[in-house]
């Protein structure tokens, strides 16, 4: 592989003057298939703002996404330098820099759940942008504070834990919506889903060299404007459409909007029921991801990278940006495709690029998103077969009891956007009552076991679906592993975190006092009771700690 800078150092005593490559020809497929990832977040964001909160473009363009453009290159820059640092103390060019950019769920929690409801309260988009800011300024702290804690928490929890819950992630929230787009529009979707396949799967290599992200997204452009030569449409675009995105060219710089953060303490209340436990979601998931980096061959300080995203996400809030950083799930694959320090660096100039200048509008008209969605299919797959890979092959189970939450909140998610959509088009096509909303939709929700659907179920064990699948994969490999005290104590963990409602409830607190959901909290602690038992019972030979449960395979 050809690089600019640097060969891989032969011994330890040389790493000290080893000069890493800083791009090399692997990194351009990096480049195109996570600079892609990020401007299908940016387009969705875009999205958001615009036509679900009705933010005004000056907002949008002038403000918001200039602000996402600072937060996300400083990350990616800090990123890039983790990279470097870690491939010169190692003296290797194959080290791969940790993706990042704006967290995916938590971009439609802060839209759905906090400026949405606010904005529609108040009549007033700034409001519900106030609000956003500060939903961001604790996640923020709590990042920063967890970063000291992680390590401890990786260091006792199973591997085929930590990415167990992370492959629910990638098989649902990760996989699903780009697989079903592609199924939408299949003409585009399956074309480019193939292309990319027999390249970064099948080492198919295309004319000189080009990238198959690159490939991939300009078949999606020939086959979406050649259709419309025929009237078919496919991909939605227009020229009428690229002209009107013009009209968002310029170029903003982010400003400081710490009054407007300070302003948004008045929703505070709200704010913080779902800003702690996302907060606690967010630590997770980044111990995941730095997991599977390790996994991967790439040793991260689980410390710095939470601090970092912390710190960053801080910067991006106070100077106007209502999305939070997060370390993306992906390494592996970004690393399979040939990316090492480099991609990290450009896609961070390119944010900075299509943030400031409003060319975001411009691509929204221009590349149909059906020809990206592929490629967050490709790294869906990668991560949920890691989990297996990486890990002894007994742990097969535990892992797949650690789906199972997030199945639950997909499917929950599901139908809740359905009948969301339902009540509005029966209270728009049909005049339904606004006050007979509510009822109508617990009416459905209440007929639902009778057609084979289990709502609560669903509701029940998907609430917190990344620390539930954690706390399940963990008593699962444990309990594989005959040490049952080990699966007791993780049991017990669950018993408390389902009390306060980080897990299997949809609300932080102590209900009415016996807990969020108290049978759940219950049954946790008869399982810790129980396990402790058998382990002090002498229910079977104990096993000590496994170091093969914390580290991969040998080949």
């Amino acid at each position: 592989m050809s690089t600019l800078t640097g060969t891989a150092g032969k011994s330890d005593s040389n790493t000290s003057e080893f000069k890493p490559a800083l791009w090399t020809s692997g990194d351009w497929n990096a480049f195109f298939g996570f600079g892609t990832n990020i401007l299908v977040n940016m387009l969705v964001l875009t999205g958001l703002l615009r036509f679900v909160l009705k933010m005004p473009d000056s907002l949008v363009f002038g403000r918001i996404l200039p602000a996402l453009g600072l937060m996300m290159c400083l990350s990616t820059f800090y990123y890039a330098f983790l990279a470097y640092r870690l491939a010169q103390k190692t003296g290797r060019n194959d080290v791969c820099a940790l993706p990042s950019g704006v967290s995916v769920p938590h971009m439609f929690i802060v839209t759905f759940v906090i400026m949405l409801p606010i904005t529609l309260k108040t009549g007033d988009p700034l409001k519900g942008w106030s609000a956003g800011l500060v939903w961001v300024f604790f996640q923020s702290f709590i990042l920063m504070i967890g970063g000291f804690i992680a390590p401890f928490i990786r260091k006792i929890t199973p591997r085929a834990a930590l990415l167990g819950t992370l492959a629910g992630v990638s098989v649902t929230f990760i996989s699903m919506r780009p697989a079903l787009e592609m199924y939408m529009t299949p003409q585009i979707g399956l074309v480019c889903f193939a292309i990319i396949l027999v390249s970064w799967f099948g080492g198919v290599k295309y004319w000189r060299g080009i990238p198959a992200g690159l490939v991939a997204i300009a078949a999606g452009m020939i086959i979406a404007w050649g259709s419309n030569l025929f009237g078919l449409g496919l991909g939605g675009l227009s020229l009428k459409g690229v002209g009107a995105a013009f009209a968002n060219f310029g170029f903003s710089v982010p400003i400081p909007a710490v009054g407007y953060v300070f302003s948004g303490f008045e929703f505070l209340g709200v704010i913080l029921v779902t800003a702690i436990p996302f907060g606690i979601y967010d630590l997770v998931e980044a111990m995941d991801n730095v997991e599977s980096a390790e996994a991967a061959g790439d040793e991260y300080p689980t410390t710095r990278v939470l601090t970092a995203d912390g710190v960053v996400s801080l910067i991006g809030c106070l100077m106007g940006n209502p999305f939070i950083n997060a370390v993306y799930i992906g390494h592996p694959g970004w690393k399979a495709m040939g990316g090492r320090i480099g991609y990290s660096a450009a896609t961070g100039i390119m944010v900075v690029v299509l943030a400031w200048f409003g060319i975001i509008s411009v691509l929204l008209a221009l590349v149909p998103v059906v020809a990206i969605s592929p490629i967050l299919l490709y790294i869906g797959m990668l991560i949920g077969a890691q989990a297996f890979q990486t890990t002894p092959i007994k742990h097969a189970p535990a892992i797949v009891l650690a789906l199972t939450p997030h199945l639950a909140a997909w499917a929950k998610l599901q139908i809740d956007t359905m009948l969301a959509s339902t009540m509005t088009a029966a209270a728009t096509v049909g005049g339904m009552a606004a006050d007979k909303a509510d009822a109508v939709k617990t009416a459905a929700v209440a007929a639902l076991p009778q057609q084979g659907v289990f709502y609560h179920g669903l509701e029940v064990m998907g609430g917190g679906s990344i620390l539930g699948g954690l706390i399940l994969g963990a008593i699962g490999v444990f309990i594989i592993e005959r040490d049952f005290e080990k699966a007791s104590a993780f049991a017990l963990v669950g018993a408390v975190l389902t009390y306060f409602g980080f897990m299997h409830g949809e609300a932080v607190g102590v209900g009415g006092g016996f807990g969020v959901t108290p049978a759940v909290a219950f049954s946790y602690a008869v399982m810790a009771a129980g396990l402790f038992a058998a382990s002090k019972l002498g229910a079977g030979e104990h096993y000590a700690a496994h170091p093969e449960m914390h580290a991969a395979p040998a080949e």
